[in-house]
């Protein structure tokens, strides 16, 4: 049987090829005609093969050829057979994504594109950790109904360095991680125990990836001790979660080249806007401010604009500052520390838009009309000077309070401030016209005493100051959104999709217990889901509804594709607005400005392959920062609870689960666990849909948001864990204890769901 004959393809229509030609002396064809081409042939084809295809013969060529599929390689892009034919990924077949992984062994798979999560057993999983970036292949739904996979190839190991608890049994050392989500104990061999002791914190370097046969090994780098120190809970919530603390000594080196003022040179070119009367509006414990406002009205509405830092102009994508931001993918903010995404000699300097210093630009100059409509914008590079640097509590005393000494030493800015609360005023009213969700959510404050010991932890103080800013920076997002739309250019979008099916249903079942129903049927709109936030508004229930349709929400992520933003009820949208902490927009400001030099779209850098792997990866760094925060701010807010073991609290019940209720208390929004064996003498029977536990024998009802009376019992600070017993519930809107039936006597709200119960059991003592 002869070999089939592999057809020749013209490099010269290849659509990228003039990108390459700026790229290499001696160009190959791009990767994206590389994948359109083997999808044509419809079969794996060899580097030979691909060779003869492309009619490359000299040496130079061939290399260049070897060296791009082993790139595409690397990146997961294509896969090799037993014959050594490459194959595409992101086919009918093969699924490229990260894992996250469960405490079980199993794991899923998301995938890069948009797609269903693939199911991996336990028995797939011996060779990964959570957060790998894997190729495999679809074997069919599992007994479940869930997409199941086999593993084809490892494509980046995440787990480099793991924090945990350092234990000996019977002579072998071990780490249990942190991050519960690694499954797998690190083995740590006599000679690299570094002096630590059984049960202390520490730091391990993974020497040896996981194999088929045995768990990952590795060597201790840091000992913090047998308890969390004042102090190190932002290092340890950083090594548990592999956020990256350290800086390589290239990038610093980088980053001290620039200086702290603006060359003459680089200002030229760019519109002038240092006599407009910018101003920066931030939290007061704010040291890097990446964007600037102004407005002033016109014939038609006002004009509005928002300057933002010109990171890109520092940060090229051939440099070391580069590779180490997209690393990190964004700032990770924690309560009294933040690992930047850039060295601060930048982010804190010559990218801050820092009072009375000048300063270069991107500038999104909006049209917005009596409506709080978009109606025009452009885009253009600047340079300007700050005005002041004001805080959410300053804006908020001037325009709300009128405070005099704060009018009389911001006398010239007081007319723009005023016009800045019109603009936004309107562009409230469009936000609600169009039905953008708008929670009632409230965030906690942890305040430090001089010794940077917790002094207190308390709501956080939102006024419309807060929200003028969101308003302003959410119109240059959707400004953005439209300039790469109407000029076709490959960037990131800030994608937040509907809710899924199975977590509508839940909604809907849940909804239906209270009397509520979400309209739109199967595809519910943003408006119906303001709607029903309208219904409730008035409610005592209302916090346990929004709760309810909060979980509901999938989270929003970054992709090339743009497929809308639910959540704000908009078409398209795009973050621009902080790339001093976001590395999505230092990529969306390159596309801009790539667009007004004039350049060909088709010679950008970023190919939309490389966006779908950026995107998905700096989504990933977005939750795990967010993650890195929670476990800090737990640290901090156990240390602050240890002082008052014994004191009674009053709180509310925020999550229901089979082995037992989790309370918030009011004010500090400090959570805790009340376990089931705590609860009365009773079976308890868990209802998923109705967020509850019931009493078999005396009926006793636990529901989300009940308001429930606690004492504190126990308070692990390492593991970040608080218990409590409960005295008192229900409690009314007074916090006095409501009647409760008899004992045998069921209420009729005690009617169980059998779907999705579960049955728990008092362990008696």
């Amino acid at each position: 049987m002869s070999k089939r004959k592999t057809e020749t393809a013209d490099p010269g229509r290849d659509p990228y090829l003039d990108r390459e030609r700026e790229k290499y002396e001696s160009p190959v064809p791009s990767r994206e005609y590389i994948i359109e081409q083997l999808e044509n042939q419809a079969r794996p084809l060899s580097r030979k093969d691909l060779a003869e295809l492309f009619g490359l013969e000299d040496e130079d060529a061939l290399e260049g050829l070897r060296r791009r599929l082993k790139a595409m390689e690397r990146d997961g892009q294509l896969v090799r057979n037993r014959r050594n034919g490459y194959v595409v990924v992101d086919n009918e077949e093969l699924v490229r994504g990260r894992i996250r992984s469960s405490a079980d062994g199993s794991g899923v798979v998301h995938p890069d594109r948009p797609g269903p999560n693939v199911y991996l057993a336990p028995r797939e999983m011996r060779r990964l950790l959570n957060g790998d970036r894997v190729v495999v292949r679809l074997t069919g739904d599992d007994e479940q109904g869930r997409p199941g996979g086999e593993l084809v190839e490892i494509i980046e190991h995440a787990n480099h360095e793991i924090a945990g608890r350092y234990y000996e049994e019977s002579g072998i050392g071990f780490v249990v991680p942190n991050n519960k989500r690694l499954h797998q104990d690190l083995i740590i061999p006599a000679a690299d125990r570094n002096g630590a002791k059984h049960g202390e914190l520490v730091t391990a370097e993974v020497v040896s990836q996981p194999s088929q046969r045995r768990q990952p090994i590795g060597r201790i780098i840091e000992v913090f001790g047998t308890q969390i120190a004042p102090g190190d809970e932002v290092a340890v919530a950083a090594r548990t979660h592999g956020i990256p603390v350290e800086w390589p000594d290239e990038v610093l080196r980088e980053s001290e080249r620039f200086g702290d003022q603006v060359p003459a040179e680089n200002k030229t070119g760019r519109r002038d806007l240092r006599e407009l009367p910018l101003v920066t509006i931030d939290g007061a414990d704010a040291r890097d401010f990446d964007d600037a406002v102004y407005c002033e009205p016109t014939r038609s509405g006002w004009k509005l604009i928002v300057a933002i830092a010109d990171v890109a102009t520092y940060v090229t994508t051939d440099s070391a500052l580069d590779t180490e931001a997209a690393e990190r993918g964004n700032s990770v903010y924690f309560p009294r520390n933040v690992v930047p995404m850039l060295p601060e000699t930048l982010s804190n300097g010559l990218c801050s838009l820092n009072p009375e210093v000048d300063r270069l630009c991107m500038v999104c100059e909006m049209q917005i009309n009596p409506e709080g409509q978009l109606t025009r914008s452009h885009f253009y590079e600047g340079v300007m000077n700050s005005s002041a640097r004001l805080t959410y509590e300053d804006v908020d005393a001037i325009h709300n309070h009128r405070d005099p000494s704060l009018r009389r030493q911001h006398q010239g800015l007081l007319k723009h401030i005023e016009h800045l609360y019109e603009v936004f005023h309107a562009m409230r009213r469009d936000r609600e016209q169009r039905g953008a969700l708008d929670f009632d959510t409230t965030e906690s404050v942890i305040e430090f005493d001089g010794a940077g010991q917790v002094a207190d932890v308390h709501p956080a103080e939102r006024t419309d100051a807060h929200r003028l800013i969101e308003e302003c920076m959410v119109k240059a997002n959707v400004a953005t959104a439209r300039f790469l739309r109407r000029h076709r250019i490959p960037a990131l979008y800030r994608v937040h999709e509907p809710p899924a099916e199975e977590r509508l249903k839940n909604l809907r079942e849940f909804l239906a217990q209270t009397g509520l129903r979400l309209g739109g049927g199967d595809e519910p709109t943003p408006g119906d889901y303001a709607e029903l936030i309208e219904q409730i508004r008035k409610r005592p229930d209302r916090h346990l509804i929004e709760t309810i349709m909060l979980r509901s929400m999938m989270a929003a992520e970054y992709r090339p594709d743009n497929a809308g933003h639910f959540g704000l009820a908009l078409d398209a949208y795009a973050h621009f607005t902080s790339p001093i902490r976001r590395y999505p927009d230092l990529i969306v400001h390159r596309a801009i400005k790539h667009v007004l030099s004039k350049q060909p779209i088709e010679a950008f850098q970023y190919t939309e392959d490389q966006l779908v792997t950026v995107g998905e990866h700096c989504s990933m760094t977005d939750r795990r920062a967010e993650e890195a925060t929670r476990d800090a701010t737990m640290t901090l807010k156990c240390r602050f609870m240890a002082a008052r073991l014994g004191e009674e609290f009053t709180g509310v019940i925020s999550g229901v689960t089979s082995f037992g209720l989790f309370v918030e208390l009011d004010d500090l929004f400090v959570d805790g666990l009340i376990h089931i064996t705590n609860l009365e003498q009773d079976f308890f029977h868990f209802d998923a849909i109705g967020h509850r536990l019931v009493g078999e024998r005396t009926g006793k009802e636990y529901r989300l948001t009940d308001r429930i009376r606690v004492r504190l019992a126990q308070v692990n600070i390492d593991d970040g864990k608080i218990d409590f017993d409960p005295i008192a519930h229900p409690l009314g809107p007074d916090g006095e204890p409501l009647p409760q039936p008899a004992r045998g006597e069921r209420p009729d709200r005690g009617k169980r769901s059998r779907k999705g119960g579960a049955r728990s059991r008092r362990r008696r003592r």
